[in-house]
């Protein structure tokens, strides 16, 4: 299967061929643990875990590493503004990190390098760039020397005097170069430190990711990813200095940046009041987690994205469309019919082969469950077999299981269904009281007590429960 992606410094999709097929190497930029994570952080964890989980579809082994830096500047300020230990805040802050991608449904990396972990890589790689005469000693500080560099500003299309134009760039008497960046800091006796050959210092935030990508995946690895914001001066700062410290490494074949996320149509703002974390959102309830990745899903990862509290229920009316379908459709197809749910499974996902376009892949599943709902209830399935270029409609058993098959990929509809409509918000389990209420009203019903069950039902939902009566009996589910 031949996959497109888009490639940031050839500002193009690229056919994507690995470097070992056996073994495709991914390294993507992690969290700066000092505080909670927020929306934007959350949405290249969520690409990323979809961007893996397909090509582990695809290729026989996929090494995913995901860094978390845990020495930094504003890990040592929020230190000192609230007198509580680094490493407790560090500690802490990764455990709510870990938590809240849990709860994204997003998986663990293969490899989570720590910074702090990681020094004696870091000083080998400045030492390597000194001797090539990349980089030089400056008043207890080592810097990369942009100007040794011819391609510096390749990765980001940017000339030199534009990129030091608004650039974070930190002005400094013992530079050569306003655009030379920081390898290696002294530390103070209250700041953290390790012993080097230039002093006690510390590590500078791009060698950081250079030396984590090293260490797990080698010299050169196949695809880098973070959001758009990293591209410069992080990416470029990080393709250099790893290029200069070993010639002839292409460093990451392939850049892939996420696109900016917006909340209510504004840059997310704490002045504007629409600063949110990915706490915020899980606190609305046990659905929200897998409502926020449809929402971030359903805009393709390059494209800017506008969060709304709209949006969210609208993620998860769709949601429980799909868990309604599963409930109907029991899970596991017959055995004869297998090869056909991966060929479906296949079909809904082959968007993901243009660039990961996660939109149309969604809409392939939404294909699916109309199959699955057609096969369960009657109906003419023509309109859906004609996009798909097929005669015949497969069963109501096969589609449910193409369609668990594919969102699997995609990181979706992994929960029992019963479970996911029942689910309430985390608090107190009702569920038991409810289905006794439940109980009452059909006997009421029996009895032809209509006024009895029809006070149960309003009971229920004002209590935000919704019941549905069919055939096979009365189920229920949260509004």
């Amino acid at each position: 299967m031949q996959i497109q992606l888009h490639d940031s410094a050839r500002r193009r999709k690229v056919e994507f061929t690995p470097i070992d097929p056996d073994n495709v190497r991914v390294y993507v930029c992690g969290p700066t643990v000092y505080d909670l994570a927020h929306l934007g952080n959350a949405r290249p964890v969520v690409v990323f875990d979809v961007l893996t989980r397909y090509l582990r579809r695809v290729f026989p082994r996929v090494t995913y590493a995901r860094n978390i830096t845990d020495v930094d500047d504003k890990i040592n300020a929020r230190s000192r503004e609230t007198g509580e230990p680094i490493s407790a805040i560090t500690a802490r802050t990764a455990a709510d990190f870990h938590a809240d991608m849990a709860a994204l449904n997003c998986l663990p990396p293969d490899h989570e390098p720590r910074a702090t972990e990681t020094i004696p890589e870091m000083i080998a790689i400045i030492e390597r760039l000194i001797a090539n005469d990349y980089a030089y000693v400056a008043e207890g500080h080592v810097l990369f020397a942009v100007s040794a560099f011819a391609e510096y500003g390749r990765l980001s299309g940017r000339d030199p005097e534009e990129m030091l134009a608004g650039a974070r760039v930190e002005v400094a008497p013992y530079k050569r170069n306003p655009g030379d960046f920081v390898l290696w800091k002294p530390s103070d006796s209250e700041t953290p430190g390790w012993d080097s050959p230039w002093g006690r210092g510390r590590p500078g935030w791009h060698i950081e990711c250079s030396a984590m990508s090293w260490k797990f995946l080698g010299e050169e690895f196949d695809i880098h990813g973070g959001g758009q914001d990293l591209l410069f001066p992080h990416h470029e700062n990080e393709l250099a200095q790893s290029c200069c410290a070993f010639p002839g490494s292409h460093f990451a074949h392939f850049w892939m940046h996420n696109g900016m996320l917006r909340v209510n149509g504004e840059k997310m703002s704490k002045s504007l009041g629409n600063f949110l974390t990915v706490r915020d959102i899980l606190a609305h309830g046990a659905w929200a987690g897998e409502a926020f990745r449809l929402v971030l899903l359903r805009t393709h990862y390059r494209s800017e994205i506008d969060h709304s509290q709209e949006r969210l229920e609208e993620a998860r009316a769709e949601l429980d469309d799909f868990y309604a379908l599963l409930a109907r459709v029991p899970a596991g197809a017959p055995l004869d019919d297998l090869d056909e749910v991966k060929s479906l499974a296949d079909w809904a996902l082959e968007p993901l082969a243009d660039d990961l376009n996660t939109p149309l892949a969604l809409a392939r599943l939404r294909d699916l469950r109309t199959l699955a709902n057609i096969g369960a209830v009657g109906g003419s399935a023509t309109v859906v077999l004609g996009r798909m270029g097929r005669a015949e409609a497969p069963s109501a058993a096969v589609a449910a299981a193409a369609l668990r098959e594919a969102a699997g990929v995609l990181g979706l509809l992994s929960a029992d269904p019963v479970a996911w409509r029942h689910g309430g918000d985390g608090g107190v389990d009702d569920t038991a009281e409810i289905e006794a209420a439940i109980a009452a009203r059909l006997a009421a019903r029996k009895a032809r007590n209509w006024a009895e069950a029809d006070r149960i039902r309003d009971e229920l939902t004002m209590r935000g429960v919704v019941l549905e009566d069919g055939a096979g009996g009365t189920t229920w589910r949260r509004s």
